[in-house]
């Protein structure tokens, strides 16, 4: 067991404290959410329970190549084949780590290789991130397997080079398919099929026998493949959660401003329901189909969270701010349950967070309510049943006063 890097060196990716809102909290009763045990028993999550991830550094990995089993190890002049010499027109995008392009490994990469799309990161020396982060990635998905989490086909260790090599995810991310201003893709339920899979992916993470804490869930960190299955990605600031009595393990504030839970940006200390604020937050921006934080927005509305979690308990106020690109796709029953489950999230007090296993059940019952939904001929969605009422009062209104005139065809 162990921790990838030191608390003390956690220097990246600090930022500003933000005053959290001061809300009522609906009753778990209200949210209806299941019991730990009977979501364990649950033949949909496999328990990682017997999962302990034991670290190592660069100079190991370098004197034990096949440390883990399941990766394999490039030379960089593998990496520039696959990748056809870095060129920029198979760059999937940049971050704070680098590059990542799109690459290919086949018989010409690697004898005998079989033919494999991938994608591959290489760590920029200059950038945000370092040998920290690029070995949390190594060490957590290079012992960890779940159909949740990207696959870590490799990585290359040679000389100052950094490179991962990972599953290619062929839909990308799912922030790239939320925002954009006509969003087809994103239906209710294949959002709803989104957040299920991601919720599985934390809940594996949260139930291995030392946490595992994700700590930077966000949209650019969902990806997803061509039948849009949804997965984890990017576990350059994960950490071993606490142990035995710990109550949290104590950092220095990392992540995504936006999606980070208060209590951690207050005082640094991280559990697994700092993950759940994060979760949260996603869920949020996927009913409403708006950014966390978005300065362009009036300013009442930047932070997502601050201007949109009291609305999520008054039913009226939901239709309104629900993303009309779904429109006509939900019933209003489940609509509430979701608006509900991410209120809970996003909790000020993390007690009153539920754990993730609580959140993928929930989030299964509702998939299992809609299916039941689509097989029985379908159901009145918000909108179809604000137009019913709007009927009705016109009807009542036309009966108050004179008969109405006979139309002329």
């Amino acid at each position: 067991m162990g921790t990838c890097f030191s608390s003390d060196d956690d220097e990246q990716h600090s930022f500003q404290n933000n005053p959290g809102e001061n809300q009522r909290f609906p009753s778990k009763e209200a949210l209806k959410i299941p019991s730990k045990q009977s979501i364990l028993e649950s033949p949909n999550i496999k328990s990682p329970s017997n999962v302990v991830v034991i670290t190592k550094d660069v100079k190991s990995l370098r004197q034990n190549p096949g440390s883990y089993s399941n990766l394999d190890v490039f030379t960089y002049d593998e990496m520039r084949m696959a990748t056809k010499l870095f060129r920029p027109d198979q760059v999937l995008g940049e971050g704070g780590f680098g590059v990542v392009y799109k690459g290919l490994i086949d018989d010409n990469v690697r004898s005998g290789y079989s033919k494999t799309q991938v994608a591959v990161k290489e760590l920029d020396p200059e950038g945000i991130q370092g040998d920290r982060e690029w070995l949390a990635e190594v060490n957590y998905l290079g012992q960890l397997q779940h159909p949740n989490l990207v696959k870590l086909i490799g990585y290359c260790c040679e000389e100052d080079h950094r490179l991962l090599v990972y599953e290619y995810m062929a839909s990308g991310s799912l922030e790239k398919h939320l925002f954009r201003r006509v969003c087809a893709t994103l239906t209710w339920s294949r959002r709803m099929k989104i957040a299920l899979d991601a919720a599985k992916g934390l809940a594996f993470l949260h139930d291995a026998e030392r946490p595992i804490i994700y700590r930077d869930f966000k949209t650019s960190n969902i990806l997803l493949d061509a039948d849009f299955n949804a997965k984890l990605s990017d576990f350059g600031l994960a950490k071993d959660g606490p142990m035995g009595d710990q109550t949290h393990v104590s950092t220095r504030v990392m992540g995504t401003y936006g999606y980070a839970a208060p209590e951690y940006v207050m005082t640094g200390h991280l559990t697994a329901r700092s993950d759940i604020y994060g979760f949260g937050v996603v869920l949020l921006e996927m009913l409403i189909g708006r950014r966390a934080m978005d300065k362009s927005r009036p300013s009442r509305e930047h932070n997502l969270v601050e201007w949109a979690r009291p609305l999520l308990v008054h039913n009226k106020k939901l239709v309104r701010i629900l993303d009309p690109r779904m429109e006509g796709q939900y019933s209003s029953k489940t609509a509430f349950k979701v608006a509900n489950l991410a209120y809970q999230c996003l909790s000020q007090n993390p007690k009153g967070r539920p754990i993730m296993t609580q959140v993928v059940e929930t989030l299964e019952s509702i998939q299992t309510r809609e299916e039941e939904v689509l097989f029985q001929g379908g159901s009145v969605t918000l909108f179809e049943a604000h137009d019913v009422k709007k009927k009705e009062n016109e009807v009542k209104v036309e009966g108050e006063g004179e008969a109405p005139k006979e139309t002329m065809v």
